[in-house]
């Protein structure tokens, strides 16, 4: 088989987190910062599995044979392409604990807990819709998604080797332009149920939302009011493609420590902190509202104007429960004094990331950063925004939000890239050259992006394929 290629985005949160723990609404939305996976074929002789993942420096190579098949595939343990598994299952863990437990045993805990947990979550997807007659294969990751920062880099990997698995034993049809939405939505679910259970082998219980997002794209109404029970997730198809600013704090936080504050406020002060729980979700709920409008209309600058007041109303009552950072307040600083758009914490806050949704049009009434009473533009503006920002230790990312899914390359040959009659093929050593985000996007990137002023360059590149039940409706 030609080697192929399969990218999954990270996301946001963009209206409801805390509130969400509390059992109120949420709204989560794709980014257009992906991971990328090139699967590889070897030849026939050889009978080896190897995962590559130099982001975090892993790099491992299991003999297919050797691996425990007879635990997976036993009656009351074989699961198949369209089965939903909820829960991971001990027996087959423990087959597996050989294989993983000598994976980096003498790098730092929290290093080896990394390598690890993602080497569970790749071997009991590989083994779970795999055969000891899988071919021989390199899996090679790249992500341009910041790890451990709220942005659903894990669940983006998940997807990726999820949709690679089941395209591998042609579980999937797909994904092409004149594909219903329903037969589109199957199949995003199929993978979305499988990313779950790689995500349930790194994070142990987790929501579902990033893998749901990752899997779907656009953006989704998340809502979980009985943690026995799954959560209700609405996809929201209309939600609009934003440009997006998403600034990295590179300060460490732990969602466990900020949830438990929000926790301790409640049971100290319960009918304040519930009327800000309350508070937060009747903003989802606004912009819930304005989005499922029929004839909403994205580019009004009326309606993105009531979204950005939304974004700023609830960073205010996440302030107010506790759950900032004076880094966070630094950046939603220097971007209201730039008076580009509109700015708030994204995740579990005490740290990690912000987003701020651009305002269409700035003009010298708008913004400070006019030179003699002249206009200045959105790129000069972002340009001194992002000085002042690495100034102080901060990373800038200019994304789109609520963009596509799950993609597939197949083959891994991108139509005319770079020129080449016949296109550019992506192999694993041009892949693993690639040096940082912008080296990634420059060889595979799923689509141009955003400009440096924040304008779109012309969506996907040609080659790329997505499952999209929005066009088809």
């Amino acid at each position: 088989m030609p080697a192929f290629m399969v990218s999954a985005p990270g996301k946001v949160i963009v209206y409801g987190e805390h509130a969400v723990v509390h059992g109120k609404a949420a709204i989560a939305a794709a980014i257009s910062l992906r991971s990328y996976l090139l699967v590889t074929f070897l030849s026939k002789s050889r009978r080896t599995v190897s995962l590559r993942f130099p982001d975090i420096s892993l790099d491992h190579t299991w003999n297919i044979d050797a691996l425990p098949w007879s635990a997976f595939s036993q009656p009351s343990k074989k699961k198949y392409y369209y089965d939903l598994v909820t829960s991971l299952d001990p027996d087959l863990l423990a087959a597996l604990e050989p294989h993983v437990s000598t994976i980096s045993a003498k790098a730092p805990e929290h290093v080896r807990k990394i390598h690890q947990a993602s080497a569970t979550a790749f071997l009991y997807l590989f083994l779970s819709l795999g055969s000891q007659k899988s071919a021989a294969c390199v899996y090679t990751l790249r992500s341009t998604i910041p790890i451990g920062a709220g942005l659903g880099s894990s669940a983006s990997i998940a997807v990726c080797l999820s949709a690679a698995l089941l395209l591998q034993i042609r579980a999937l049809s797909g994904p092409h332009p004149d594909q219903p939405s329903q037969e589109c939505e199957l199949q995003i679910e199929r993978i979305n149920r499988w990313a779950f259970v790689g995500e349930l082998c790194i994070h142990g219980n987790p929501s579902g939302v990033d893998n749901t997002v990752s899997s779907g794209g656009k953006a989704v109404l998340f809502k979980r009011t009985d943690y026995k029970k799954p959560p209700s997730v609405r996809p929201l198809h209309d939600f609009p493609e934003l440009p997006l600013l998403l600034i990295n704090t590179r300060q460490s936080r732990s969602t466990s420590v900020e949830v438990a504050k929000v926790a301790r406020l409640k049971e100290t002060h319960p009918e304040t902190t519930n009327l800000l729980l309350d508070a937060i979700d009747r903003v989802t709920e606004s912009a819930h509202s304005l989005i499922s409008e029929e004839g909403f209309d994205p580019d009004d600058p009326e309606n993105l104007r009531y979204l950005g007041e939304l974004i700023t109303i609830n960073h205010g009552l996440l302030v107010s429960l506790g759950v900032s950072h004076p880094k966070l307040e630094r950046i939603r600083a220097l971007i209201d004094h730039a008076g580009i758009g509109w700015t708030k914490l994204t995740g579990a806050g005490g740290g990690g990331c912000a987003i701020t949704i651009l305002k269409p049009e700035i003009t010298a009434n708008e913004a400070n950063g006019s030179i003699d009473g002249a206009p200045s533009s959105k790129a000069e503006l972002l340009r001194d925004l992002e000085k002042k920002l690495e100034a102080e230790g901060f990373e800038k990312f200019e994304t789109t939000l609520a963009g596509d899914g799950v993609g597939v390359l197949w083959p891994a040959v991108l139509q005319n890239a770079s020129g080449e009659e016949g296109g550019e093929e992506i192999d694993q050593e041009k892949f693993l050259r690639a040096e940082g985000n912008a080296g990634i996007e420059a060889l595979v990137g799923v689509g141009t992006g955003v400009t440096e002023g924040g304008e779109g360059e012309g969506g996907v590149r040609e080659g790329w394929r997505f499952w999209r039940p929005w066009e088809g409706r």
